[in-house]
């Protein structure tokens, strides 16, 4: 995924004029691969999710405060108070969890129930937390179509987990190893495609991003990096490698398509700069994450069995 992700990208911009006319297809793309995680959940883990609320209230805290505050002052040290850029740096860090992330947690040995849960309630949330939360720091109204967000995560997330759940307690968990060798290599495509398909999307506002490419990618990635740094680091505490993977993806990814609507609909094109390169920059940092997870975790195994060794 190190060099997949990013090809998929360059891919996506190099085709873009081909690849535009299926990128309606991003949602079912999506929900296919949330019904490949979801066949892996019963309703008994869902159910152990939901009554203990506290992980995802410290996981909004950290996705949804923490981070817009530490993106204003990271955009008021580089630009200044007043500027634009400010506005998308703490956007990004308000709008909601990504769907992705669902993928990535369940690559990388986290929790699945637990992000499917944050991904639908944050997204629920979305509609008075992105508000307030833009109100909050620059006392600007922005009103959201409540109504297609709340299709989309139907689509996206809610059917697809149903759907999954209800094929894993019918078959008692069997289903997921019967068709994991052809469900898992088709869900990666799939993701892939939706990544190439973003990229696609997004490419007609590359124009904007010109002549500012210097000076905002470095604080772009540099915000990237300490969202998925705050999760992490945020959970170290709890001591549990599970709950650190799933929250410190869940708090560095966020919604692509209703990032750029936002920031393309309600603000100048200079506020959306921010949005825009950071919603490029989250999946490369997520296979480089996956890669750093992947290097710890082996790391503490080794540790751990030199010492039964011994």
């Amino acid at each position: 995924m190190f060099l997949i992700i990013p090809g998929s990208l360059v891919l996506g911009f190099l085709f873009a004029p081909m690849l535009h006319r299926f990128v309606p297809a991003v949602p079912y793309l999506f929900a296919y691969v949330t019904l490949t995680m979801a066949l892996g959940c019963g309703i008994g883990q869902l159910r152990a999710v939901i009554r203990k609320p506290g992980i995802m209230l410290w996981t909004f805290i950290l996705a949804h405060a923490a981070s817009p505050i530490i993106a204003y002052a990271v955009g008021m040290l580089a630009f200044g108070a007043d500027s634009p850029y400010v506005i998308g740096l703490v956007l990004f860090t308000i709008i909601p969890l990504g769907v992705s992330t669902v993928l990535w947690v369940g690559m990388s040995g986290g929790s699945v129930p637990l992000i499917l849960a944050m991904v639908v309630i944050d997204s629920a949330l979305s509609p008075f937390v992105v508000p307030a939360g833009i109100h909050l720091f620059f006392q600007t109204d922005i009103e959201i179509q409540t109504g297609q967000m709340i299709a989309d995560l139907l689509l996206i997330i809610v059917v697809p987990t149903a759907i999954g759940v209800l094929l894993h307690q019918v078959t008692k968990g069997r289903i997921q190893k019967a068709v994991h060798p052809y469900s898992a290599p088709l869900s990666k495509l799939c993701f892939v495609a939706v990544v190439s398909l973003n990229a696609a999307a997004i490419e007609p506002y590359l124009s904007v991003l010109q002549d500012d490419l210097l000076l905002l990618v470095p604080i772009a990635v540099l915000m990237v990096g300490l969202c998925y740094a705050i999760g992490f680091f945020g959970t170290a505490f709890m001591g549990n490698r599970e709950l650190q993977v799933t929250v410190s993806y869940a708090s560095g990814m966020r919604n692509i398509s209703l990032g750029i609507v936002l920031a393309l609909g309600y603000f100048s094109p200079l506020a959306a700069v921010p949005v825009v390169l950071s919603i490029l920059i989250q999946q490369p940092l997520a296979t480089l994450h996956h890669y750093v997870l992947h290097k710890l975790n082996n790391s503490k195994a080794g540790v751990k069995g030199k010492g039964q060794v011994r």
